[in-house]
């Protein structure tokens, strides 16, 4: 007879500190609940990250992380293409691009120096498909996820685990606010583009990023994981 595998267990996260960068807006909320509820210690930090020092700043005041949420958002621009200017497009790399090296720059050598440690990027779906007047915001969050790729492919060998999930269509305050998502237009939208027919959970997100965060997941660096209900999948 064949030898049976062992079921995988549960994405438990119990004794493991995480950190969570923006932790008040957008997913945050979410996050430190299910990420708790999974058994990390979540450290939430609700700053944004926008200066060169605020990275290294929040690293150090955490202590020693397991595993760091990069989750950095910004109202998305609805901006015409020629009519994105130079503070628009500087302010939007400013929060959600600049900060990612410094993070792992601080991060990095208690990391190497014990044989691992996790970086999940909270990123976007609208770097995987053209939206009208979102140049600025889709150009920010193609960068998350090229370096994500470029740094996951680099660190993975020594343990370091670098990934991304690449939201659309999630439900959060953020950007898809209840005054949103009760108008007609938007539900005949869903309706539309989203094969799922609705919008994914922030539960069922936050408990997928517990699952990347665990020892379930170790296998996976340098990847970008769609999470859209179908919207991303052409």
């Amino acid at each position: 007879m064949a030898r049976m595998t062992p079921p995988l267990a549960p994405a438990r996260l119990d004794g493991r500190r995480v950190l969570l960068t923006q932790s008040e807006v957008f997913m945050g909320p979410v996050l430190r609940e299910v990420l708790a509820r999974q058994g990390a210690e979540v450290i939430a930090d609700p700053r944004a990250l926008d200066t060169p020092d605020a990275a290294a700043a929040v690293v150090a005041e955490a202590g020693p992380i397991d595993a760091l949420v990069a989750h950095l958002a910004v109202p998305a621009p609805t901006t015409p293409v020629d009519a994105v200017d130079e503070a628009e497009w500087r302010a939007v790399f400013a929060h959600m691009v600049d900060p990612l090296p410094r993070l792992l720059r601080a991060v990095l050598p208690a990391w190497r120096a014990r044989g691992g440690g996790c970086f999940l990027v909270m990123g976007s779906a609208s770097a995987l498909r053209g939206i009208k007047r979102t140049s600025s915001y889709a150009a920010a969050r193609g960068a998350q996820l090229a370096w994500v790729q470029a740094a996951g492919a680099e660190l993975g060998a020594s343990g370091v685990q670098v990934n991304a999930i690449a939201q659309n269509f999630v439900d959060n305050p953020t950007y898809f606010p209840a005054s949103l998502q009760a108008l007609p237009a938007f539900q005949a939208r869903l309706a539309r583009e989203v094969p799922l027919g609705r919008l994914v959970t922030g539960e069922e997100d936050a408990a997928f990023a517990a699952y990347l965060l665990s020892d379930a997941a170790a296998c996976f660096v340098g990847q970008v994981f769609p999470l859209s209900g179908g919207w991303a999948v052409r």
